[in-house]
């Protein structure tokens, strides 16, 4: 009889085998989430990184073999951000609107989520280095790993903290944003945006239109912002 760890060798050495596992754990994590309610607690993505991680571990597989073949998962997250756009387009009146309190909260809420960040990790000790990987993490993960390393952090380290701060951001956004009774969904999606990037607009596209297209351009927005702003108050503090 085949031994289980032979069938394991023969299955890891095909690249669909972790695309498939990728979808499924997400299939699972979604549904999870759908089975209670939506309850930000249960965020598919964050389930389904822990049976990801939890599979790699157990099997012993190194992430680069594992991204070899998830990939194109990878691949489709310029696509997903491009549609972005759609309900964008079909709030742009709610958008003009409210453009001046839009650009102003997008402004402190950009500098207030890298100022804490770093002036938390400061306090705690952290080196130079660390304190410039962690203070893009509120922004999506292929800017924040250029602004990171133009500051001289570590673009390794700056991707899995943005990863987590997205993750916060969508299941502890929402919990937060009902505490204070904010009920607009156009400032609950911008906040969502701004703190959560696109983990935090997925999860604002599930609940509400309005809140998604606001998170959306929150989260454009806030990388714009954070790429310029970030490098020359840096720069002007070091």
């Amino acid at each position: 009889m085949t031994d289980l760890g032979d069938i394991w060798v023969y299955l890891s050495s095909s690249p669909l085998l972790h695309l498939t596992l990728t979808l499924v754990a997400y299939l699972i994590g979604a549904r999870l989430y759908r089975r209670f309610n939506l309850h930000p607690l249960l965020n598919p993505v964050l389930i389904a990184v822990l049976i990801l991680v939890a599979v790699l571990l157990i099997t012993e597989t190194d992430y680069a073999t594992y991204f070899e073949g998830a990939q194109f998962v990878h691949f489709l997250l310029g696509p997903a951000t491009v549609a972005l756009a759609i309900p964008l387009y079909n709030q742009i009146e709610r958008v003009r609107r409210s453009a001046a309190s839009l650009l102003s909260a997008l402004v402190l809420g950009s500098l207030s989520a890298a100022a804490s960040a770093a002036a938390i990790a400061w306090a705690l000790g952290a080196s130079p280095e660390v304190v410039a990987s962690i203070a893009p993490k509120s922004v999506t993960t292929p800017i924040a790993m250029g602004i990171s390393e133009k500051l001289g952090g570590l673009p390794s380290l700056t991707a899995v903290l943005v990863i987590l701060t997205g993750v916060l951001g969508a299941t502890l956004g929402p919990i937060l944003l009902n505490l204070m009774r904010i009920r607009d969904w156009r400032a609950r999606g911008l906040a969502i945006g701004v703190g959560g990037h696109g983990i935090g607009t997925a999860r604002a596209m599930q609940v509400n239109e309005v809140a998604g297209a606001f998170a959306g351009l929150a989260m454009g927005l806030n990388a714009l912002a954070t790429a310029i702003l970030l490098p020359l108050i840096w720069a002007w503090l070091f």
